[in-house]
């Protein structure tokens, strides 16, 4: 027993649990079931339901309320208790309609009353109480609408970047339940309203199931050995007429790890070119080139298990609640238990309602925030000298560019309250573990790369990352697999493990795996694809999971681009608005239906692994590429994904601690991790930073204004982003119950400019930019400050990425989503 341990007697047995458990866990730990119908150890306890009655030391209590006490005897089998627990259930199940109970139901509370012998005639008639269904996936009493199934597997979820751990339940050949896994590393049993429920478009009607060939302008179903040569008949074709860099492939966050790994060794090994970008160009590519000039990897500085130990959370840009649920929902946890909260974010949503400072900045003024927080804290001295003088570089400069962010002037671009910007300042100075959480409403600026760096700066100047002083900055992917689709190499300018093409020696690592020369000039990005392919120096396109026309800035000018070039090949589910621009698209596998691995926003891999068989002739994109290369006389090798991890663990030395077979027996295992018999790392930088000289680097990078603006033709600033139902494009989360959870592409405008503009709740009213139109419903919401608009990019059909323009990141090409200058006008 420990000096953290007490000893408890149940049942004559002695048994040892942490000082301050409760009664319940030591029952537990004695190896007694005993109901708990209202006890979840993800949850608070309530003590509401009386089904854990014990008898300790005499008195009757309820055993998930009632903290152990050393020495305390605890009775569970007498007659008397048994009969306690048996009516507390009976008076429970006397309220429902006996449907409830019925044998085959799953719930908790239908197996406790088998178990106890209460029959379904125990609950009350079904007259007098209706059943509710209106709920697309929770139906009364309080039921998941999906039946139960005897097979389960275990994967990753395929939606956010949090990686939630998935229990699929499936029954002759369809998926009939996801629940969350009650051990998974990062959720801990918790899951989203989309990884738990939104696997409706699996069984779509309009799943593509065949492959189609575009003839006389009309795309028909053909067999795969027809498509597949078309493609690289077209492939060939453009090799010829351009070389190689007439060639470009667009992969996908949607894609598992090993699918991008092949897919950017087909275009530098099969094609020969670095033209291979995926769509973290279009979120996170400024944290790649932020975090890693600022610390020297591109990824997160710690697990977000240390992360949720702060004492003060820095959230910038983001917004958990609804992007992010599981996260948010930790982040609450962790403030409701006394941690300081500071949210930077242009609306007052999720986090910003429990936050002690809501810093509120115009969007686009992110790095003079920063700067004027970091004013703040080495004027009044809360930095670390030590860390500082013996771990980080460029002080003296970025200490002569804050003389000129004091926080009137701060306040003056930003507008924020000077009083709030040192009152935010302060708590994060003073905290004795803070962390920084950041989204794309940081990096998704024509100056995100400054503003990740600038921000990182905050944590440099606290020592707040390798130590144990607090816990770094860490980045909120948006997608499943953002961090690893760059992981695996699929950039223009770096192989996987982030070596650059430049580099001799990261060259010759791929070169000596790989077997044929790797091209040394960086490749095209995804907006330089589309601008080549205007100008008819592009002439053949792979896209990949990615409906660019929807998702991409400027969406008018991007489909120009596809229709612009001779080959567009296109991986899909469905017939995306991009999959109607091209000459081939291929029906390939979701990610219920393959096989992998994912990485997480703070850098974990996790397994993938399929539940169900993707529909008709649909293919993994493994397959695909394989299979592609083939047709073009190259052996991509790589039989099995875990083939491909495997390689990929030879070209990238940060990844040659990975496996299939090891992630199968632990779960989950960050990178770097380059030695199969020991851990991965989870806080990164705890001897030396990965810069070259071993330094984090302070950044001096001044406050520059966003590229769109607003004026008197273009009055509000329109900022777009995620709502809590639906993801990305929305095709999957359209086609299934999450519609009829959110049914309405909303703009959302402040009360005030509603009036000014005469737009009335509900109505349909036209946006305009300089850019384009788009058509969307009014919506009044005091979540937005006044000038400012908001919507999201779920509704392709309402023509929002119309609206935003090819302003982009001066370092990474990201597209400025965040500021769009637009007006708009009633019908």
């Amino acid at each position: 027993m420990t000096e953290l341990e007490i000893e408890v007697e149940v049942e004559g047995t002695g048994v040892h649990v942490p000082e301050g458990a409760a009664l319940l866990t030591a029952v537990h730990s004695a190896g007694i079931a005993l109901p708990a119908l209202c006890s979840d150890d993800r949850l608070s306890p309530a003590g509401s339901c009386r089904t854990c009655l014990v008898r300790a030391d005499g008195q009757i209590a309820a055993a998930c309320v009632t903290p152990a006490a050393s020495g305390v005897r605890v009775e569970t089998t007498t007659d008397d208790l048994r009969q306690l627990r048996r009516e507390a259930v009976e008076l429970i199940a006397s309220s429902l309609p006996p449907r409830a109970l019925a044998d085959g139901n799953p719930s908790e509370l239908a197996h406790v009353c088998r178990s106890m012998g209460i029959s379904p005639e125990t609950a009350q008639s079904s007259a007098g109480r209706g059943r509710d269904d209106s709920h697309p996936y929770v139906h009364l009493a309080l039921t998941s609408a999906s039946r139960a199934a005897a097979v389960r597997t275990r994967t990753t979820c395929g939606y956010c970047g949090v990686g939630c751990s998935l229990e699929v339940a499936a029954q002759d050949g369809e998926v009939t339940a996801v629940l969350p896994a009650r051990d998974g590393p990062v959720n801990q049993g918790h899951a989203c309203v989309k990884g738990r429920f939104a696997h409706g478009y699996l069984t779509s009607s309009e799943r593509l199931t065949r492959p189609l060939l575009r003839r006389d302008g009309r795309l028909e179903p053909v067999g795969w050995d027809e498509a597949l040569g078309h493609v690289a008949r077209g492939l060939r074709k453009a090799v010829e007429a351009g070389g190689a860099d007439a060639v470009a492939a667009i992969s996908s966050a949607r894609a598992t790890n090993e699918e991008n790994y092949l897919v950017q060794k087909f275009m530098r090994v099969v094609i020969g070119t670095n033209n291979v970008d995926n769509c973290s160009r279009l979120c996170h590519s400024p944290s790649a080139a932020g975090l890693t000039a600022s610390f020297g990897l591109s990824g997160g500085t710690d697990s977000f298990d240390d992360v949720e130990r702060a004492d003060c959370l820095l959230v910038v840009g983001a917004n958990p609640v609804e992007a992010h649920p599981v996260v948010g929902a930790r982040l609450l946890r962790r403030v409701l238990h006394g941690a300081k909260l500071v949210v930077a974010d242009p609306r007052a949503i999720g986090l910003a309602l429990h936050a002690d400072v809501h810093l509120r900045p115009c969007p686009g003024t992110n790095v003079a925030l920063f700067h004027g927080l970091a004013h703040v804290l080495l004027g009044e001295g809360l930095i670390d000298e030590d860390f500082l003088r013996r771990r980080a570089t460029g002080l003296p400069e970025l200490a002569e560019l804050l003389d000129d962010y004091p926080p009137q002037r701060v306040a003056d671009i930003t507008g924020i309250p000077a009083a709030d910007l040192i009152a935010a300042a302060r708590l994060y100075g003073r905290a004795q573990r803070p962390a920084i959480v950041y989204g794309l409403g940081v990096t998704e600026h024509l100056h995100g790369t400054d503003g990740v760096r600038s921000l990182a700066n905050l944590a440099i100047l606290r020592g707040a990352m390798g130590t144990g002083r607090g816990h770094g900055v860490n980045p909120l992917r948006g997608r499943n697999n953002v961090q690893g689709a760059s992981d695996m190499g699929a950039l223009p300018d770096l192989v996987p493990g982030y070596g650059k093409v430049t580099d001799p020696a990261a060259r010759s690592r791929a070169e000596a795996v790989w077997g044929v020369p790797v091209p040394h000039r960086p490749g095209l990005r995804i907006p330089d694809m589309f601008t080549a392919a205007r100008a008819g120096d592009l002439r053949a396109l792979w896209v990949i999971g990615e409906d660019v026309c929807a998702t991409d800035p400027d969406a008018n000018r991007v489909a120009q681009a596809l229709d612009a070039c001779p080959l567009v090949a296109c991986n899909e589910l469905f017939l995306s608005e991009t999959a109607g621009h091209a000459d081939v698209v291929l029906p390939v596998a979701s990610w219920l239906e393959k096989d992998g691995t994912f990485v997480n926003f703070d850098r974990r891999f996790q397994r993938v692994r399929p539940a169900v068989h993707p529909p008709g002739e649909a293919r993994s994109d493994c397959d695909v590429v394989r299979s592609l290369a083939a047709v073009m006389g190259v052996d991509l090798g790589c039989a099995t994904p875990a083939d491909a991890l495997a390689e990929c663990g030879r070209v990238a030395p940060v990844f040659a601690g990975l496996s299939h077979a090891r992630l199968d027996r632990e779960d989950a295992v960050p990178w770097p991790c380059p030695d199969p018999d020991r851990p991965g790392e989870a806080k990164l930088y705890t001897k030396h930073f990965a810069t070259p000289d071993g330094r984090a680097h302070l950044a001096a990078a001044p406050y520059l204004p966003p590229g769109d603006q607003p004026d008197d033709d273009y009055p509000l600033v329109l900022v777009t982003g995620r709502r809590w139902a639906h993801y990305n494009s929305g095709s999957m989360t359209r086609r299934g119950g999450n519609l009829a959870l959110d049914p309405v592409d909303f703009l959302d405008l402040n009360p005030d400019d509603a009036v000014r503009y005469d737009v009335r709740d509900s109505t349909q009213i036209s946006v305009e930019s300089r850019h384009g139109r788009a058509r969307l419903t009014a919506r009044g919401s005091e979540q937005t400050a006044p000038g400012q608009a908001f919507c999201s990019f779920h509704f392709p059909a309402s023509g929002v990425n119309r609206l935003t323009s090819d302003h982009a990141d001066t370092v990474t090409s990201c597209p400025e989503y965040k500021v769009t200058a637009v007006r708009v006008t009633a019908p």
